[in-house]
């Protein structure tokens, strides 16, 4: 018989940033090589990261698709995310203003329940698994 036992909302939170991880790193990927938003360096995706232009501790853009890119290690964790060159690529793929409005978002108090965290975690997993 199954586990019934629910997962404290820490551990969802990690599940779904590994799901989400995943999700952001393969849906930028093609044969299995993603370019790193930042500097273009190409590797294999799984050698990649989740690169966030506005930081993880803003719960309005952590699981943002837009605010979350693929980056190499160097730039994402050496290069503290390469923050200033993110924004212009941000307005360069996705329209001038997009890392201001990225930027106010990112203000905003959000609080996701257990569910909503539950329901993206099968919404990202159901992706990550068809890819």
């Amino acid at each position: 018989m199954p586990s019934t036992k629910k997962l404290s909302r820490s551990k969802l939170v990690k599940k779904l940033d590994a799901i989400f991880s995943q999700y952001i790193r393969l849906k930028n990927s093609v044969n299995e090589a993603a370019t790193c938003f930042t500097c273009g360096k190409v590797d294999h995706w799984k050698k990649l990261q989740n690169g966030h232009f506005q930081s993880r501790k803003h719960y309005s853009t952590r699981w943002d698709e837009i605010n979350c890119q693929v980056q190499c290690s160097g730039c994402n964790v050496f290069k503290y995310g390469e923050q200033y060159k993110f924004s212009v690529n941000l307005d360069a793929k996705y329209g001038q203003g997009t890392a201001e409005g990225l930027s106010i978002k990112a203000q905003q108090i959000t609080k996701f329940s257990n569910f909503e965290l539950e329901e993206m975690i099968k919404h990202y997993k159901s992706f990550v698994d068809s890819m």
